[in-house]
């Protein structure tokens, strides 16, 4: 078969299946391909099922199949990650947005006015700021990330979807209450998290081919980013203005602490869908 002749929807799923098996378990694999074929092809994922025998063309299809058996994640490959019901660009350099985060958001949408300003910490793909944008259009939104990539990501993105969102570069760990003074009603973020030591046990996909500045912090100041901002924020927090964390599950008693110490109220650690402790909420005084 070369690389644009035409196949079945049924014969592309399997051949992209057979050939990530070996990287996933038989369910995630079948996902996998499902996904690829469908925005590869540009066609609903329910096509596959309801037409599986219908001919598609799918342009460098053995270069796609090529990289995802070589452990790159199906949203690099195909360029697009659904995040809260909106496709997102993504590429090399760049989070992939995770449903975790969605609820993230979802309490953000919860908790705050209609009205609110709401500033984004290591925006990333602009998932988050733009979801928030886009759900309460009288909102004020801002965005900061230091790597190139990501605000390129998320400008893209935020002119794509057509979010106001005010995105600017800032170092999270310095200069970020230069940049934006406030004062807002709320910070949320999702900033790098995982400990170096936990790196070898992740899956090869997210390792090897993420952006490990968005994901890896050392073992010996795991909260570096969290406290950064929680100090920011003492700054830039109107009184009684809500700080939002996508934390990691190991951490969540740590992350109470240190909200404590630096002078925030009413802490709040919220469990995920699968029961994992990921959201801590607080307030400044």
């Amino acid at each position: 078969m070369t690389d644009t002749s035409p196949m079945t929807r049924r014969q592309a799923v399997e051949r992209i299946r057979a050939a990530v098996e070996p990287l996933y378990d038989p369910r995630e694999a079948l996902a996998v391909a499902r996904t690829a074929v469908a925005d590869l092809a540009g066609i609903a994922p329910a096509a596959l099922l309801t037409d599986p025998g219908a001919e598609v063309a799918i342009e460098a299809f053995d270069r796609a199949v090529g990289r995802l058996a070589a452990g790159w994640p199906v949203q690099y490959v195909t360029g697009r990650a659904d995040f809260y019901g909106r496709r997102f660009a993504v590429g090399e350099g760049v989070l992939i947005p995770r449903p975790e985060t969605e609820e993230l958001v979802a309490l953000v949408l919860r908790n705050e006015a209609p009205d609110a300003r709401i500033l984004d910490v290591g925006t990333g793909s602009g998932c988050i700021a733009a979801t928030l944008a886009l759900e309460r259009p009288a909102a004020r939104v801002a965005a900061a990330d230091i790597a190139p990539a990501a605000l390129a990501c998320a400008e893209a993105n935020c002119r794509a979807l057509g979010a106001r969102v005010a995105i600017r570069r800032a170092d999270a760990l310095g200069d970020l209450a230069e940049v934006f003074p406030g004062p807002f009603d709320a910070i949320v973020s999702n900033p790098p998290y995982v400990p170096a030591s936990d790196r070898a046990a992740m899956h090869p996909n997210v390792r090897d081919h993420e952006p490990a500045g968005a994901l890896f912090v050392p073992d010996d100041d795991a909260l570096r980013f969290y406290r950064a901002i929680a100090r920011a924020g003492r700054r830039m927090l109107r009184p009684g203005g809500s700080l939002y964390f996508e934390i990691y599950h190991r951490a969540a008693e740590a992350m109470r602490r240190m909200l404590a110490d630096e002078g925030y109220a009413d802490i709040r650690i919220l469990d995920d869908l699968n029961g994992k402790p990921r959201i801590a909420w607080s307030r400044k005084h």
